[in-house]
């Protein structure tokens, strides 16, 4: 299996900055370990707004201390870039086909005021594994958790 953690930005970054933070991605992927062991590790920037990290456990797998290493690692970007990373009440979703992200309390109004349909696209950032990622986290807003919080 293959671990992945989502981690979704409070704003969308500029193409620059997506570039600079996915050579930093790149670089921290292939310096970090576990036990002083390389990890067999990814990690990427989607859309401009997510940063999205893996391991290949069957190679090693992450650890506490790797985990509080990438913590480490995003914090430093979140100081650098004026980014929020770990703040978990945004929401992603894509309205006409466009990525958008929102406050909990601005997508409980959307939901609320109809602007928030079954077969919107949001983004389940709780996902765990890459199979995960390619399959259940972009997902319509009635199959996802969203819809048991605010529908």
């Amino acid at each position: 299996m293959t671990s992945a953690w989502v981690y979704q930005s409070n704003r969308f970054f500029t193409d620059e900055e997506a570039l600079l933070i996915q050579n930093r991605l790149t670089d921290f992927a292939a310096g970090w370990k576990v036990h002083g062991e390389p990890l067999s590790a990814q990690a990427e920037v989607k859309f401009n707004l997510f940063v999205v990290l893996s391991v290949d456990e069957h190679i090693a797998a992450a650890s506490g201390c790797s985990i509080d290493s990438s913590v480490r690692f995003l914090k430093v970007l979140e100081e650098e870039f004026n980014i929020q990373l770990f703040d978990r009440m945004n929401v992603a979703f894509k309205t006409a086909g466009e990525l958008q992200v929102a406050s909990r309390s601005e997508f409980e109004g959307l939901v609320k005021g109809g602007a928030i349909h079954d077969d919107t696209v949001v983004y389940d950032n709780t996902i765990t594994s890459l199979a995960a990622l390619a399959e259940k986290w972009e997902v319509p807003f009635v199959e996802s958790w969203h819809k048991r919080v605010f529908g």
